[in-house]
């Protein structure tokens, strides 16, 4: 019986639903999205006569040159309005000849119960978006002792939702912490399990429950903990919806999905979610350690979905973080506040001594000028440089995430190498000057600069800070200042590295380019998540990241998004590699 389908990716031919029998013609008019990337790549192979029309010629040239695969099999006949053929492409295209097909990356094969659940996120996106629109609601803001019960109630919302779906659930308490010159208890870990299966691969999924403070008058266009669903842009704006609810949510939907299917999960599940990550983590480290014979015993391997695609269309599996080292300069001086019309010039000012010592870190091109940082960094090697050539990246990302045009390098590989394997200083802001809107003509008593250094491959944090102390130490001695200088490192944490080589990142990539379609880039973040290298520390086992939103999320940003298109192929994703995780362990 003959078939024909029309061109319509999105509801005829998705990876778990197309079918396996080659097609006597394909013919191709439009451009390919990297979303369909692996479906037209398997149609296209496989069919008998292939036909390119007018301008299509041009795409799929682009197409081909894009995932670097020389064995792709070239149309019999391409029609239309040649006029419309770039020269480019004529000649690509007259000097190509056929080879026997050999598949870039492996074709998409999912078991029944896997294509059900897949089916099973697509038609139930709204319980996706009520799910994520009620812990939005919850101001869970770590770092402000006015909201600590909020950050409490998040907490115990997660325990009461995995004790529904079937997990076992306990929390523990890691003490008290000193907040704002209060003494406020620390939010509890929420730690979980579900299956016991000797037989399956047992993943640990890190997530935390916390988040960035958010005001309307911070410059939000909607209520930051009222998640709102933009459906002319298909946005969910609302803090914590990309950092770290909606991944969170992501895999609580995955288990919600295979026990309304009535499905076994394809491995046994560990969760550990903390209340405090946007606050430096405090406590949790020595509670990993302490438990990793017990909570965390039996773990094969580590999955934390905490970071973001590279740009906002092609989707990544991450290897790699920077690490920080943060630092407090204080600068003490007069007793109290001092009238600049009175003291002006009869007094060593502490923010004029302040600003210089921080103008000697770095220059406005980036450079750290500090002795002894640069020299710690490992070198370049060429076969690495050439990684960062071929990431499917524009520094139009860039421009677009942060509403400007402002980086240092037009240079692709430059940028790209300036937030994955090079160090960073940033200036941060200064504590006890004068930032309210008018005048005020103070001189402030005491001053401190906060700023801090993204450490990589080979830093040692502990190196770092006496890098630090020596400089700002010689800079303050330069100016023959009466006044007194503290400097105060605060929670580092080093960079860390995983081998990509692993099972648990094979599973990822073949999971993305199931539900994607397309092989993601392999990136190391620029950020930090120091938990990443206690686990890995620790644990001893393989720690993957897996991102759900884009790169123009905005987090810890006014207005905060998460793409629903994110949400949805984010926890089909998620659940998928579990799939594939069962796969590569037989």
């Amino acid at each position: 019986m003959s078939e024909t389908r029309h061109w319509n990716l999105s509801s005829v031919l998705e990876p778990h639903a197309i079918s396996n029998t080659p097609y006597a013609l394909v013919l191709l008019n439009t451009a390919i999205s990297e979303k369909h990337a692996l479906v037209f790549y398997r149609v296209w192979q496989q069919a008998a006569i292939r036909i390119v029309a007018d301008g299509a010629a041009n795409m799929l040239l682009d197409f081909i040159t894009m995932h670097s695969d020389k064995s792709f099999e070239m149309p019999d006949l391409i029609c239309g309005d040649l006029d419309s053929i770039s020269e480019h492409a004529r000649s690509s295209f007259e000097a190509k000849t056929h080879k026997t097909p050999s598949c870039p990356f492996p074709p998409p094969t999912m078991s029944d119960s896997q294509a059900k659940f897949v089916s099973y996120i697509d038609e139930n996106q709204k319980k996706l978006i009520d799910g994520l629109s009620e812990v939005v609601a919850i101001p869970s803001v770590s770092g402000d002792a006015s909201y600590r019960q909020d950050v409490f109630k998040m907490g115990e919302w997660l325990k009461n939702k995995l004790s529904s779906l079937g997990a076992d659930v306990s929390t523990h308490d890691l003490g008290m912490q000193d907040l704002d010159g209060k003494e406020v208890p620390l939010p509890p870990v929420v730690v979980a399990s579900i299956g016991s299966d000797s037989s399956k691969k047992t993943v640990l999924v890190y997530g935390h429950y916390d988040v960035q403070p958010a005001l309307k008058s911070d410059g939000w266009k909607t209520e930051p903990f009222e998640l709102v669903h933009d459906e002319k842009t298909g946005c969910l704006f609302g803090r914590g919806s990309t950092d770290d609810k909606g991944p969170i949510l992501g895999w609580l939907h995955v288990i919600e999905a295979h026990k309304e299917l009535g499905l076994d999960l394809p491995v046994n599940l560990k969760f550990c979610f903390e209340g405090m990550e946007e606050s430096g983590s405090v406590g949790l480290d020595d509670f990993v350690v302490k438990n990793k014979d017990s909570l965390f015993a039996g773990v094969d391997a580590v999955c934390i979905s905490d970071n973001y695609w590279l740009g906002t269309k092609k989707p990544c599996v991450t290897n790699g973080l920077r690490g920080i080292a943060y630092f407090k300069l204080a600068i003490s001086g007069p007793a109290r506040d001092l009238h600049s019309g009175v003291f002006g010039g009869m007094v060593h000012e502490p923010m004029t001594d302040l600003i210089k010592i921080m103008s000697s870190l770095v220059t406005p091109q980036g450079e750290i000028t500090i002795p002894g940082i640069n020299e710690q960094v490992a070198p370049l090697t060429d076969e690495e440089r050439k990684v960062y050539d071929v990431m499917d990246f524009d520094i139009a990302f860039v421009d677009e995430a942060t509403g400007s045009q402002t980086t240092v390098s037009d240079n692709k590989p430059n940028v790209l190498m300036a937030r994955m394997r090079y160090p960073s200083l940033s200036l941060h802001g200064i504590e006890g000057a004068f930032a309210e809107s008018g005048s005020k003509t103070v001189i402030p008593r005491r001053v401190v600069g906060k700023f801090s250094i993204r450490l990589v491959p080979d830093m040692d944090p502990a190196k770092v800070i006496e890098c630090v102390e020596k400089h700002v130490e010689s800079e303050f001695a330069k100016l023959k200042s009466k006044n007194t200088m503290k400097l105060s490192p605060d929670h580092p944490g080093k960079p860390w590295v995983a081998d990509p080589k692993h099972w648990n990142y094979e599973a990822a990539f073949k999971a993305t380019e199931q539900i994607y379609g397309v092989r993601p880039d392999l990136t190391r973040e620029g950020g930090s998540i120091p938990i990443t290298l206690t686990f890995a520390d620790a644990l001893q086992k393989n720690v993957l990241l897996l991102p759900m939103g884009r790169s123009d999320d905005g987090a810890h940003s006014t207005n905060e998004k998460l793409d629903l298109s994110n949400y949805v192929k984010g926890t089909q994703l998620l659940g998928t590699y579990l799939y594939e995780i069962a796969k590569v362990a037989q």
